[in-house]
């Protein structure tokens, strides 16, 4: 893919390298901004006529058309804003800001600029997601009931945020992607094992509107990988692992019918949905791309990233309790 658009990536580490490899391969990427010049130097080896800076000061007067943020997030406020500031297009890696007063802020902000401000909640654009979301919306899975998911590892561990605000955006991001409205309650509980002040492992249950429940597993502390998605329904389930190795998208025509008053077990066919196998990362920064033209974002916009920040925050707060 080329285009006549050039996106900046500013931080090139752990996440930002991916972005940064990405908008290659997609004849997007024009510039690197990383404090570590080493680093630097590297990508300037490997992709010579890309331009690089140590500072976004050098960077507001360069051309760029859009720039993705993939920095520690305690930075995300201030380069967010200094870059809206300056009418650019922003893509903000996940979870956009440390609070909901800041994430408020810039939604403010590039509103009054009249710039776009998305979110880095990647799994709204993988295609099994999507997919899950479609057969939702057809009504293929019955009236929507429960859903879970967990999201397990050993590593990496922060020490700046605990496994809530490090892996929990993405599920909740999910659900809110699924569901459409806020949770009316939200319980989260964990524990503290490797750090006085962080937890290791939270288990969160979010009850929606229309007797719609959640909950959500994650935990850094745990012997092997596990990215796995359960959706239940009236009229039947879905399942998807993305941790495995055939990521299968699974539907089972299984539930439990009434009959004569008395719960009978509901054993039909299991089907193997079909998706598009299209990495996330490279469906997200095209559909930044494709929104450089101004047009307004949906998916993953300013205010969804305000809905999992305001969920975040009450779960966090439920932490401590």
């Amino acid at each position: 893919m080329q285009s006549q658009y050039k996106i900046c990536v500013i931080g090139a580490g752990y996440w930002g390298k991916n972005h940064i490899a990405t908008l290659n391969e997609l004849g997007l990427l024009g510039g690197i901004v990383d404090s570590d010049q080493s680093l630097l130097e590297n990508f300037q080896n490997k992709y010579p006529s890309v331009k690089t800076f140590v500072n976004i000061n050098e960077v507001i007067k360069e051309n760029f058309d859009g720039f993705t943020i993939a920095t520690p997030v305690k930075t995300h406020y201030e380069i967010a804003k200094y870059l809206i500031e300056h009418g650019k297009h922003v893509l903000v890696e996940k979870p956009i800001t440390i609070n909901v007063q800041e994430a408020k802020e810039l939604k403010i902000l590039a509103d009054k600029q009249n710039v776009n401000l998305m979110v880095g909640h990647v799994l709204l654009f993988h295609p099994a997601i999507q997919k899950i979301k479609e057969l939702i919306d057809s009504g293929k899975i019955g009236k929507l009931q429960y859903i879970y998911s967990n999201r397990l590892n050993l590593g990496t561990v922060r020490t700046e945020e605990n496994i809530l605000w490090s892996f929990a955006p993405h599920d909740i991001s999910i659900f809110q992607y699924f569901i459409k409205k806020r949770p009316t309650e939200i319980v989260s509980r964990g524990g503290k094992f490797l750090q006085n002040n962080i937890h290791d492992i939270t288990m969160t249950v979010l009850t929606y509107p229309d007797n719609v429940v959640g909950h959500i597993f994650v935990s850094w502390l745990h012997p092997f990988k596990e990215h796995r998605l359960i959706v239940i329904g009236s009229k039947g389930m879905l399942s998807f692992e993305d941790s495995s190795n055939n990521k299968e998208l699974l539907f089972y025509e299984k539930g439990i019918d009434w009959i004569h008053g008395k719960p009978v077990k509901r054993e039909g066919n299991t089907e193997n949905i079909q998706y598009e196998k299209v990495l996330p990362l490279t469906n997200e920064l095209r559909y930044f791309t494709d929104h450089l033209d101004g047009s307004p974002i949906k998916t993953a916009n300013s205010q969804s990233a305000i809905e999992v920040m305001i969920i975040l925050e009450k779960a966090s707060q439920q932490l401590e309790l």
